[in-house]
């Protein structure tokens, strides 16, 4: 069922987001990944999920804040799309169980490394480890993504780029982690000389 009202919404919702925000997606090609994948982004505005879920067919079940849950005004739209609750203040071993049983069903999984909207100067904040280790449970396959610009109508500067796609092997989850955050900083640095 879930699967159903994502598709419906996403139907509805692609071509008004489109039309509005603008957005430049180089390298989509990189987002069509069978199995269970994860995609990881770094987070600017409430709408970076939307970049990465209209450039790609597979229904991605996005890690979100409790507090979107607790609203009467969000909770039903985010339960019908299939995003995955999280308690920020703990180690939400239930928002964990339920992505790892997504990715074990060669599901996908949206999340977003930094934890939280960074409304800092920094180009990224510390990233956190839920994608890899994740990743390193499940074999699945961690895409790289980076957003820059900003959320206006008819954008001139949103860009997002999709890195290669990696998979853990032989490395560490503080290696894997370093990667992950290299690639997508490297990226963002890219997209602002575009």
């Amino acid at each position: 069922m879930t699967n159903f009202f994502y598709k419906f919404f996403k139907l509805i919702l692609k071509p008004i987001y489109i039309l509005y925000y603008n957005p430049k997606i180089y390298n989509k090609e990189n987002l069509k990944i069978n199995g269970p994948v994860i995609y990881a982004a770094n987070h600017i505005h409430i709408m970076d999920q939307c970049n990465i879920i209209i450039s790609t067919n597979r229904v991605i079940h996005y890690m979100a804040k409790r507090e979107y849950f607790d609203s009467a005004k969000t909770k039903w739209f985010f339960k019908l799309t299939g995003c995955i609750s999280v308690d920020r203040s703990t180690k939400d071993e239930h928002a964990v169980n339920a992505a790892l049983e997504i990715l074990n069903n060669k599901g996908a999984i949206g999340i977003f490394p930094e934890g939280t909207r960074n409304k800092t100067k920094e180009k990224l904040l510390p990233f956190k480890f839920g994608a890899v280790s994740m990743a390193l449970k499940t074999n699945a396959t961690i895409v790289p993504v980076a957003i820059t610009g900003t959320y206006k109508f008819r954008s001139k500067d949103l860009k997002i780029k999709v890195g290669t796609p990696f998979k853990i092997e032989n490395m560490t989850k503080e290696e894997a982690n370093n990667k992950l955050y290299n690639e997508i900083s490297t990226m963002i640095d890219e997209l602002k000389k575009k």
